[in-house]
């Protein structure tokens, strides 16, 4: 198990493409991927022309209140889709809990068996126990785990992912660099509802409700109304309440620039929505997708009436082409209420109906029937590749009139609600013959029922590792006792001497979007002098920016002699390391150690020290078996987001300012842009404070406890530090202090 960053493996595989590669690439076909929240929505995205559905089951999806069909629905459902010639991925990506965990393994293997075609996941233990359990069947990297270039891609690839479905903020650019450098299939969003936060890092509907985005069970907390206040002063029109709702994505235009970006699989979302939206949006994106492929650029065009179709459907505010060509923008917020009222294009909704919705979707097969008196009648089915020959009833000797071919014809025609037709059929008939009726409907259905058994049999599989499910690896850790470190996190330097000067603080973390480069050696000598470590926070998102960035100041980086790093994405420890960037690594509570294969995941990938989850309550940390930091300070960043709401309302000065949110209850969250890295912070409105749970805290042993500064004054830190070391290092009861706290999930947890 790895304890740093040199140890953790090389896991690019990198794969350039020549000008010749690229355009036999684009030529291969395009998956159109369909949500299926419910039975119908699949059977209506099949119909509709969907090379794929991708459904939740009756747990661990991250749509939870869709109606998800249950076990023998969802089996039927995998059966259908390949009868089809399609396929069908389940979401199981939501964050697990230890205690499920143990569940994992029963819950999939009936559909591994059924012929399942993939699992989209989010959480690194879910990844390692499929990888182990089921290593034939092929795992996607969910959005969730927000996959913003090559590092975190290269790695999800390492650790056994075949697909990645990209952060929805990509550019084109980002993506086709993923392309280029490593080997594995990309899917990214092209229509939908737009999360105004970067997917997987939402606390929002969590810390206000206790419905987690993680979990599947998002309240969308950004489609509320806000007021956006500067000190005293509102900002923004009177009815440009809603900053948050993002317009729905629409690609049309740019599918030709998306699929030579080298998106394979192009994602449609809506697994909330109904049978008749899927069928429509997914009716359009084939069409254009086939259109491209067919004719490229110069025959590609979009009709007006394709895209009214799609704003009669579902219209929130209008549509955006969202992030592909463009960092942020205020043209993509919806700004205003969404109408109350929208009178439907009933028309169009009866030709949905009644050409996907309902319509009984058939594959053609050509038959055979052979009819000799005397012998047993013989009905040949084939279909693609498939050939099955069945034998019915002993045919009969015609006592008045034989059956004529007219006859047999018509009757082996009514294929019913079976998934065939006849698109050819022939009769061969030798003597004077007849058979019952029923004896033909039999034959007919056998032989049918033989085809789609022999269609599917090739996707049926057997479990065969011998391993026993749920089989851990040794942990080397285990839970310790002794004297507790304290942390503190600063994100402004104002704050910095404050800190260092106080001898309770063992290890600082220094944010590296707020503290000059030019200075970082100068902070790292000060800790060191006075006896503590210093480690550089790195950003919550690491895109193009943040590569410029510290490409600029890798020297500085160098030189500074960080102890170590605070890891707060998928790109940073492959980045590092590229660099020859040396240090501990410590992943924050982002990284989402859940449960204790998650946490093995994380110590493997170089993780020195993790952040214990902040969703987790007391009892469910108590289950965590490897010793970590625990958060009881500090305002948790309820959004993390490439929208810029300054940028939005005011102008791009590329100034850092504090606002704040305010919600209709009164509440206000400030928001921080982070212009270094371009992205946005939103934080609760409260702190989080474990203040008069010293012994709750203390039971659990962790690792190390952190105060996160984010908005703090100097004096308002140093109050801070002095009454969390009186109680949780003195061993003083602090009594009341703050006039407005959360506990945060520390005691009620989430669904």
């Amino acid at each position: 198990m790895s304890h740093g960053l040199s140890v953790t493996s090389s896991f690019l595989s990198i794969r350039i493409f020549s000008g010749k590669d690229l355009e036999a690439d684009v030529k291969k076909s395009v998956e159109i991927l369909a949500p299926a929240g419910s039975f119908e929505s699949m059977k209506a995205a099949v119909a509709a022309g969907a090379d794929a559905v991708y459904i939740g089951g009756s747990r661990f999806g991250a749509r939870a209140f869709a109606e998800n069909p249950g076990e023998d629905k969802l089996l039927e459902a995998i059966d259908y889709v390949h009868l089809h010639g399609r396929k069908l991925y389940l979401t199981v990506n939501t964050l697990m809990k230890e205690q499920e965990m143990k569940e994992l393994f029963e819950y999939l293997l009936p559909y591994y068996k059924q012929g399942l075609d993939a699992v989209i996941v989010q959480d690194l233990g879910v990844l390692s126990f499929v990888r182990e359990q089921f290593p034939d069947l092929p795992v996607h990297a969910s959005t969730q785990m927000t996959i913003t270039g090559v590092h975190g891609a290269g790695l999800l690839k390492e650790l056994g992912a075949e697909r990645v479905v990209t952060a929805r903020e990509l550019s084109l650019k980002e993506i086709r660099q993923i392309k280029d450098q490593v080997d594995v299939e990309i899917e990214s969003f092209v229509h939908g509802a737009l999360c105004y936060c970067y997917s997987g890092q939402c606390l929002f509907s969590s810390l206000i409700g206790g419905r987690s985005g993680n979990r599947g069970r998002c309240a969308q907390t950004c489609r509320l109304p806000f007021d956006v206040k500067d000190g005293g002063k509102t900002l923004g029109k009177k009815e440009d309440r809603y900053c948050l709702s993002l317009k729905d994505l629409c690609t049309l235009d740019i599918i030709p620039d998306i699929i030579e970006a080298g998106v394979y699989s192009m994602k449609i979302e809506g697994r909330m929505k109904s049978p008749r939206y899927t069928a429509g949006v997914v009716s359009i994106y084939r069409k254009y997708a086939d259109l491209y492929l067919k004719k490229g650029r110069g025959g590609y065009k979009v009709e007006d009436g394709d895209r009214k179709m799609l704003l009669d459907l579902f219209d929130r505010g209008g549509q955006t082409e969202g992030y592909y060509k463009q960092h942020n923008g205020r043209d993509m917020i919806v700004w205003k209420e969404k109408p109350s009222f929208r009178e439907g294009n009933s028309q169009l909704f009866e030709m949905l109906d009644r050409d996907y919705v309902e319509k009984q979707l058939k594959e053609p097969v050509t038959g055979k029937v052979l009819l000799t008196e005397g012998e047993k009648a013989v009905l040949i089915l084939q279909r693609k590749e498939h050939r099955i020959v069945t034998e019915g009833d002993l045919v009969m000797t015609a006592q008045n009139q034989p059956m004529s071919e007219e006859k047999v014809l018509k009757q082996l025609n009514k294929t019913g609600n079976t998934s065939f037709q006849f698109e050819k059929l022939e009769a061969e008939i030798n003597g004077k013959i007849f058979l019952p009726v029923q004896a033909l409907n039999d034959l007919r259905r056998r032989g049918l029922e033989a085809l789609e058994a022999e269609i599917l049999h090739k996707y049926r599989r057997e479990y065969k590792n011998t391993d026993a499910p749920g089989k851990r690896r040794d942990i080397l850790n285990s839970r310790v006792s002794g004297t507790t470190k304290l942390t503190v996190s600063l994100e402004k330097p104002d704050c910095f001497d404050t800190v260092v000067n106080n001898t309770d603080v063992k290890r600082i973390y220094i944010d590296a979007a707020h503290f000059e480069p030019e200075r970082w050696n100068q902070y790292v000598k000060t800790c060191h002098d006075r006896g503590k470590q210093c480690y550089l926070t790195m950003p919550h998102i690491f895109r193009t920016e943040a590569q410029q960035f510290f490409e600029r100041h890798q020297i500085s980086l160098k030189e500074a002699g960080f102890d170590g790093y605070l890891i707060r994405s998928m790109e940073e420890p492959g980045y590092l390391k590229n660099a020859g960037i040396e240090g501990n690594l410590i992943f924050d509570f982002g990284m989402y150690g859940m449960n204790n294969r998650a946490q093995e995941m994380l110590m493997e990938l170089g993780a020195h020290e993790i952040t214990w989850p902040v969703e987790l309550n007391s009892r469910e940390l108590e289950k965590l078996e490897i010793p970590g930091e625990l958060l009881i300070y500090g305002r948790l960043p309820m959004m993390v987001t490439a929208q810029c709401i300054h940028q939005g309302l005011e102008r791009c000065d590329k100034t850092p300012v504090v606002l704040n949110l305010r919600d209709r209850m009164g509440k206000e969250f400030p928001v921080k842009n982070h212009c270094t890295f371009c992205y946005n912070s939103i934080y609760n409105s409260a702190p989080l404070s474990l203040l008069g749970l010293g012994d709750s805290v203390s039971s659990l042993s962790p690792a190390s406890l952190r105060l996160q500064f984010t908005t703090e004054s100097p004096k308002e830190t140093e109050s801070v530090l002095q009454v969390f070391a009186d109680e949780f290092l003195n061993g003083k009861k602090a009594g009341a202090f703050l006039t407005e706290f959360t506990r945060g999930h520390f005691k009620r947890g989430i669904e």
